[in-house]
């Protein structure tokens, strides 16, 4: 799995905005999904992540108003923004999940990271 995140940008608050993850290996339908995302001086923290099969998972803070999704054929997982605000000011990283369920929100079972991809929002 080789993954890279694209999509970032500068929007106001408000604004959606759509990342794109792409895996350039071959194995991307094997794995599990995972989106983080990293403010200055902060830790990364989980945001979304989709299993293979497609069930979901959201952090508190982004849920209904974040999408997270996956397109097999294309090797792509998605995470669409929307109600953007400036708490959600980060670098946005994608990686795949390495370990059990009871993981996904864990940032050390994840791997293959992308190299992230920023998201700034004005007030």
């Amino acid at each position: 799995v080789q993954l890279q995140a694209f999509g970032g940008g500068l929007v106001q608050a408000g604004d959606s905005l759509r990342l794109s993850c792409t895996d350039s290996g071959r194995a991307f339908s094997n794995y599990g999904m995972g989106w983080f995302r990293q403010a200055p001086g902060k830790e990364r923290e989980f945001v979304a992540a989709i299993r293979r099969g497609g069930f979901t998972y959201y952090a508190d803070s982004v849920k209904d108003r974040f999408t997270i999704s996956r397109d097999n054929a294309k090797s792509t997982a998605y995470l669409q923004m929307k109600g953007l605000n400036p708490e959600d000011s980060a670098v946005y990283y994608c990686a795949a999940h390495r370990g059990i369920l009871s993981t996904v929100r864990v940032v050390t079972s994840y791997c293959c990271w992308g190299q992230g991809t920023e998201v700034t929002v004005s007030s």
